[in-house]
């Protein structure tokens, strides 16, 4: 039997222990956090659906629906319930144009694009990779949440993982679904171009109002900021009770603001501070009556892939020099932002797997 570990539980790495258990192999997966799905983490308390990480998937994506779809959680898709989004330039916040929010970030969409927006799960984007564990799980996958692991190396017959808290698992076959400095670390000397792979950060912040508090009909999907207004990096805000129905309960709204944070305030500024940030910013575009009744925060410090045509030249790199030697990499550190690319180089690692070695026996 074909011995697979997977490093790393986000949507990646559950992909590919659900894809190989299902297919027989013997299958770990090693997750460092108390908890899978990476990016993907959503929080359902008290009637709201609050995301701490990705909140969608493109709209024109096949590979999420097929995925969601061979997991039995095909209908659990929904689409956004608005399309229309708007732009905040210093003054009273007017309707974009298709394609005008994207000018507004600086980035480009295909004209076949404009207009289309994502899809989630009803109840979060959780929903996906705790469907994915779960079915890994019935497989026969071996899950191993709070397993930092400490080196990777050859030994007799294949590859050896020690943990960090002590222990080891032998391996055929090593999946790194890990972010780039991760796999560095780990890989040693033929992963070293992905030293200092280009990354980002990101804080956002939900805020809860009675909806009475609001006046603007918060009649789209949220507001782009522009360059020159960005003030301490507050860059957009999701009308998220109108973009997707079931995220509160009645006569509530959730706003989730999205700053790209200087390291400085990544490191010094607490909930509460954060807190007080996202309303300070809210209250300088729309008017609103009296405090946030309730606020969740996410800090993503140096968690975000940026995919640049160096980056995937020297992904290709590092592939060339691990070939031959049982390891592949899967997920969007590597092969391109976004979950969408996060699946397809997941199944692409998967299919990779199950023809790399001659499944041994017992």
């Amino acid at each position: 039997m074909r011995r697979v570990v997977i490093v790393g539980g986000g949507l990646a790495g559950c992909i590919v222990a659900y894809r190989r258990a299902a297919a027989g192999d013997r299958v770990a997966l090693v997750e460092a956090a108390p908890r899978v799905g990476g990016q993907l983490w959503t929080e359902r308390t008290g009637g709201f659906v609050i995301e701490h990480g990705a909140e969608g998937f493109i709209a024109r994506s096949e590979a999420v629906p097929a995925l969601a779809g061979a997991l039995g959680v095909g209908e659990e898709l929904v689409g956004q319930e608005v399309s229309r989004s708007f732009g905040y330039d210093g003054g009273p916040l007017r309707e974009l144009a298709p394609g005008e929010a994207a000018a507004f970030l600086g980035f480009q969409v295909p004209r076949d694009e404009l207009g289309k927006g994502i899809r989630t799960f009803r109840l979060g984007m959780a929903h996906l990779t705790d469907a994915l564990a779960r079915a890994a799980v019935e497989a026969g996958a071996d899950v191993r949440l709070s397993t930092p692991v400490a080196s990777l190396a050859r030994a007799a017959g294949g590859l050896r993982l020690d943990f960090a808290g002590g222990g080891a698992i032998d391996a055929d076959v090593v999946v790194i679904a890990t972010h780039a400095a991760g796999a560095a670390a780990l890989l040693g000397e033929p992963a070293r171009p992905l030293i200092g792979a280009p990354t980002l950060s990101s804080v956002t912040v939900s805020l809860v109002y009675p909806r009475a508090a609001i006046e603007h009909p918060l009649d789209g999907t949220g507001f782009i900021v522009a360059a020159a207004h960005q003030r301490h990096g507050f860059r957009a805000c999701t009308f998220t009770t109108s973009k997707f129905a079931g995220r509160a309960p009645p006569d509530h709204v959730t706003l989730r603001l999205f700053f790209r944070p200087e390291p400085a305030d990544l490191e010094q500024l607490d909930d509460a501070g954060w807190a007080a940030r996202a309303e300070a910013s809210l209250a300088r575009v729309l008017p609103v009556r009296g405090g946030a009744e309730r606020a969740w925060v996410s800090r993503w410090a140096s968690a975000l892939p940026v995919s640049t045509p160096a980056h995937a030249a020297r992904v290709q790199e590092v592939e060339a020099a691990l070939a031959g030697s049982g390891v592949l990499l899967a997920g969007s550190a590597f092969h391109g932002s976004g979950i969408d690319a996060a699946v397809r180089s997941a199944e692409a690692a998967a299919e990779r797997a199950g023809a790399m070695v001659r499944p041994r026996a017992g």
